[in-house]
């Protein structure tokens, strides 16, 4: 745990963004509940809730393209503090919508809102490599995950504390300050490492243009190509686990009848695996990129393996074990393929190679929630049936990265010196 506090005493810049990405997560969980809160209230229908969360992702996976060329073009802190400061006066917006005839509204601010998000997250990961040394990439991806799970295990507590004590206009008015602040923090930033943006000839080319070229770029480069496409290996499996939670704990292992607390304990133990497993597996793996491309392999197995055990699952503790070894599975991909790519990446090409891989991630996730929608109500199979099946979708991933590593191995032994 020394590494990651010293890495953030001493790079104030880090600190800065972290601290930013602290309050942001802490702002989102704020949104979403209050979100659903204010659709329950004027509808009530389920089909409603389902809107919500199609307007969160679709945005993300038509905009990542576009997003990545600007990430790419502009300055990336200023892309981070500007769309910071168009969210908080979009959430404002919500303020507005009282009655169930403005529905339509809520859904056009959040996909506004997630448009917005889909302009940041590529500048975020594009940036951190410019404010943070080769050396502690690892160690800045692993804490970023880290923070992800503890708002995930904290922020949606306190969201639904500020919603029910003190109403959603409260919960909206907090979540737009949560950007403003993050905005404040991300404009201390200073980069200290030198950032290649597009050239003059470039730019006059077109966004289209630019957009092509980035995928020219991963077509290349096989190496880079697969480790853009790592996440959305593992997002084929866990998109469907988190459909599947849900009836779990509701139907399956409720306690006295709560599924309520059941799926908090195991949204518990997804965040534990997912914050604290990539802590533990980087002081197993050290800072040699082929050893973390094995790190990546054995967060698959973990996936697969934690998948499978909820779908044998035969008592609550066991899901909870389950859960958060598959958590530390996904969290493992997450950070070591993020870090790799952030330092083989060149960086007039990062941008648009972080929006490639988030719409990737993406739409994986959205394939995969489709099918255990359908599996469960079309194919008329059981919760278990559904998680033992995504399972085997998760070692197909696995068995397809482990062929990649040893297609790669002359890629590996390049890596393995940086």
């Amino acid at each position: 745990m020394n590494d990651y506090i010293s890495l953030i005493r001493r790079n104030v810049n880090y600190r800065n963004l972290w601290l930013a990405r602290v309050v942001s997560n802490l702002g989102d969980w704020f949104n979403l509940l209050a979100s659903a809160a204010l659709i329950t209230q004027l509808t009530g229908a389920g089909t409603a809730i389902s809107y919500l969360f199609l307007a969160r992702v679709l945005p993300i996976f038509v905009m990542s393209p576009f997003a990545g060329v600007l990430a790419d073009r502009y300055e990336r802190r200023a892309i981070m503090i500007v769309t910071d400061i168009l969210r908080a006066i979009t959430v404002l917006g919500f303020l507005l919508i009282r009655r169930p005839e403005q529905i339509w509204l809520l859904y056009a601010l959040t996909v506004l809102q997630f448009v917005l998000s889909s302009l940041y997250t590529p500048a975020h990961s594009a940036l951190l490599s410019n404010i943070v040394e080769p050396k502690d990439l690892v160690t800045a991806n692993a804490l970023d995950g880290f923070t992800w799970s503890t708002m995930l295990a904290f922020g949606a507590l306190l969201g639904g504390i500020a919603a029910a004590l003190f109403g959603l206009t409260t919960a909206f008015v907090l979540d737009a300050l949560t950007f403003l602040v993050a905005a404040w923090f991300v404009g201390r930033i200073q980069v200290t490492r030198s950032v290649t943006l597009l050239t003059s000839t470039e730019e006059n080319q077109g966004g289209l243009f630019q957009f092509v070229a980035g995928l020219g770029y991963l077509r290349a480069r096989p190496f880079v190509l697969g480790l853009a496409l790592a996440k959305a290996g593992g997002a084929l499996a866990w998109g469907a686990v988190n459909v599947m939670e849900i009836p779990l704990a509701q139907d399956i292992f409720p306690i006295n009848g709560n599924g309520t607390l059941t799926l908090g304990l195991v949204y518990a133990a997804t965040g534990l695996g997912t914050g604290l497993g990539p802590l533990m597996v980087r002081r197993w793996v050290g800072a040699q990129h082929r050893t973390q491309l094995w790190a990546i392999l054995g967060g698959l197995v973990a996936l697969s393996a934690g998948i499978l055990g909820l779908g044998f699952a035969p008592s609550l503790g066991w899901v909870l074990g389950a859960s958060f070894l598959r958590s530390l599975g996904s969290g493992t991909i997450w950070v070591f393929s993020a870090a790799i790519l952030q330092a083989v990446v060149d960086d007039e090409y990062r941008g648009r190679v972080f929006a490639f891989e988030f719409a990737a991630l993406t739409l994986a996730q959205s394939i995969s929630t489709l099918w255990a929608g359908v599996a469960l109500d079309q194919l008329q199979l059981s919760v278990q049936d559904v998680l033992r099946w995504t399972a085997l979708i998760s070692l197909a991933a696995c068995l397809l990265w482990a062929w990649f590593q040893t297609r790669t191995k002359t890629r590996l032994a390049v890596v393995a010196q940086a």
